[in-house]
């Protein structure tokens, strides 16, 4: 479980996270809904340790995210993929560093997402890249997968793609996934809990089936709603 305890955030004179409470629970699909801004990144940031709260506590599995980085696989919205390395280079660089790197699992998503270990990574399309960037973080056996707008810039079938890998690779219940992302039309039937996010609060969250039964519209709706509402 993923607890956030009155977490809050600044960057100089910008709130990122402004007193966030909020448990996430092991074994679902996540997603941290909204517009560019609203805090979504630096809430996996601070989830995974690579930030630290002004204030507030954050704990995974009742640690400190920091004592808990072994478990968690972060793919962030920046491309951070070496382009001098072709695909294998890349997925022999990231064997080296983690222990849960599953081999048999990285050769099924090769094949799945129809990319060669021959590609050089400065020679790809962006869409190449984007499937390449899941690959090796999906790669691994961690229990927490924290996606940061996976689905951004690329086409809609690669889009489709991605997402299908995700739903094939999930674990229910062994796993836990939290997508940060404003295409909320793409995911919005692959999450099983929503966090509306804007201006560093929670706006509203909860079952993503039961809220589009309750109010009768889409997730992407409802956050319009919510958001029109809060301002």
């Amino acid at each position: 479980m993923i607890e956030f305890k009155e977490v809050s955030k600044c960057f100089g004179q910008v709130t990122a996270l402004d007193g966030v409470n909020m448990s996430l629970a092991e074994g679902k699909i996540f997603g941290l809904f909204g517009p560019n801004g609203a805090g979504k990144s630096t809430t996996l940031k601070l989830a995974m340790g690579l930030n630290r709260p002004d204030r507030g506590v954050i704990l995974v599995d009742g640690k400190s995210p920091l004592d808990n980085k072994q478990n968690m696989a972060y793919l962030p919205e920046v491309d951070h993929l070496y382009s001098w390395m072709n695909l294998r280079q890349a997925a022999d660089f990231m064997r080296s560093f983690y222990s849960d790197w599953d081999d048999e699992k990285y050769r099924q998503l090769l094949a799945f997402l129809h990319l060669e270990e021959e590609m050089k990574l400065s020679r790809i399309s962006k869409g190449q890249r984007a499937k390449c960037k899941l690959l090796l973080v999906a790669s691994r056996q961690a229990p927490y997968l924290f996606l940061d707008e996976p689905l951004s810039g690329i086409d809609v079938l690669t889009r489709d793609e991605i997402i299908q890998a995700l739903i094939r690779d999930f674990r229910p219940g062994e796993q836990t996934i939290i997508i940060s992302t404003h295409e909320i039309r793409e995911v919005e039937n692959l999450v099983d809990e929503v966090v509306f996010l804007d201006n560093g609060r929670v706006r509203l969250r909860g079952d993503a089936e039961e809220l589009r039964t309750e109010r009768g519209m889409s997730l992407l709706d409802i956050m319009k709603e919510v958001f029109r509402n809060a301002n």
